[in-house]
Order: C-alpha cells, then sequence, then structure tokens
C-alpha cells in the first residue's frame, strides 16, 4: 500500500509536498539539503533545511532570526549558490553581512521601505525566477496588520513555486506564519545576553547564546518530530 502511494504521489509530482516517508532512522538524501552552517541546528535538522520546501524563523527582537539568516546566506554562498534577501524594511546591513562571510557577488538584495504588498509581489516573482538555492523574505519588523492583509493563499503559491526544485524559501518574522508540509519552523527563544567582564562599566558584549527549537524536523535523521538545540549566534 504504501509502495503504491508512494507511486501516486511521485507521478502527480507531490511527492515532495509531504514529509518524509522513510523508515525511521533512515537519513535525508544530502543533495536534498541545504546546510545553515550552525552545526548544531544541522543534527537536529538531519543535514539541513530541506530545498523545495518554505521553512521560516521567528522570534522575538534580539534573538537572533537575523544573524541565523545571514549564517546561511553565508553558507549558501559558500557552496557556490545564488542567493536573494527581500528587504521589506531596509535593515539589512551588506558590510556586516560580508564580515560574517555572505558573498555579496552572490546575493540579489531587494530594499523595500515598509511596503509589504510590494515586497511579497518581489518575493514570488524571485521564486518564480528560479535559479537561487536560497531565498529569504524578511518580513520581521512588518507590523502584524500588514501581514493580515496577504492574500490566504500567499504562503501555499510560494511553496508550490519551489516544489521539486532546488530553492529553500525562508520567511522571517516575530511569530509563526507558514510553513510547507517538509519544511520547519525554527523557533529562537530569548535568552540573556552574553557578556565578557566582571563590572558593568568594564563588560563587552560577546554574542548570544540561543536555544533553537525546531518544529516539524526530522531530528537527526529520526521520525517526524520537535527537538532543541543549544547553538551560538555570532554578534
Amino acid at each position: 500500500m504504501r509502495a503504491v502511494l508512494e507511486s501516486l504521489l511521485r507521478a502527480r509530482n507531490l511527492d515532495v509536498t509531504l514529509a518524509a516517508l522513510g523508515p525511521a532512522g533512515e537519513p535525508l538524501d544530502p543533495a536534498r539539503t541545504a546546510p545553515t552552517g550552525c552545526a548544531a541546528l544541522d543534527r537536529l535538522l538531519g543535514g539541513g533545511l530541506r530545498r523545495g520546501h518554505l521553512s521560516e524563523i521567528t522570534g522575538a527582537p534580539s534573538t537572533g532570526v537575523t544573524q541565523l539568516a545571514i549564517q546561511m546566506l553565508a553558507a549558501a554562498t559558500a557552496r557556490g549558490e545564488a542567493v536573494a534577501l527581500v528587504d521589506t524594511c531596509d535593515t539589512f546591513d551588506p558590510a556586516s553581512a560580508a564580515a560574517h562571510g555572505v558573498a555579496l557577488p552572490q546575493l540579489l538584495w531587494i530594499r523595500e521601505r515598509g511596503d509589504a504588498a510590494r515586497a511579497l509581489h518581489a518575493f514570488a516573482l524571485v521564486l518564480q525566477a528560479g535559479g537561487f538555492g536560497l531565498v529569504v523574505f524578511d518580513v520581521a519588523d512588518v507590523a502584524a496588520h500588514a501581514r493580515r492583509r496577504f492574500p490566504p493563499t500567499t504562503w501555499m503559491r510560494a511553496a508550490r513555486m519551489i516544489e521539486a526544485g532546488e530553492t529553500v524559501a525562508v520567511l522571517l518574522g516575530r511569530e509563526r506564519m507558514a510553513r510547507s508540509a517538509g519544511g520547519v519552523t525554527i523557533a529562537l527563544e530569548s535568552v540573556p545576553a552574553a557578556w565578557q567582564g566582571h563590572t558593568h562599566r568594564a563588560r563587552i558584549f560577546s554574542g548570544l547564546a540561543v536555544t533553537p527549537r525546531v518544529i516539524g524536523a526530522v531530528v537527526a535523521g529520526g521520525p517526524i518530530g520537535a527537538g532543541v538545540a543549544e547553538a551560538s549566534i555570532p554578534k
């Protein structure tokens, strides 16, 4: 019965829209995963984010959402991939990204100044164009009422645009928005900042030690589930 189901899904080009159906302990195909650049997180994800799927990174301000996205962009450009960032509120700092390893010549940076509708249209055009290993859509600073104006089918259409392809699409937001069946939610928990020094007047900020909680992932190549990993997001 299972073989028949998988055959039907492949015939309709729908097999990638479902979570892994393999037996417990069967690893994901490395060719169909994109490492994030964070080793602890990649172990939890079974190698990385699944290509052809929509995932999301969520968290309150200062929890490392942007920094994790930059790590992913850096990892993708290090693999020689073209990447794209739809920067809805013009918060991206190219110099900082380059310092953290992003190869800027391989980055398509689309800048908006708060117009969520235009940014969403640009995101759709980039996904339709294809050819990108990673596409990041940053709506973390978009007001909730503006996000609610997105059409109800927005994320379903985005997932359909990239299914069976090589692109990983990632949403950045303060709260959960959407992911495809084979995508994940990486929820970054708030933790105290790390400091060096013994007095308040002689302390140096040394970074954020965040705890990513992964929802809907294949944990360490095993069955569908959720997990927690400790990881450091560089300042």
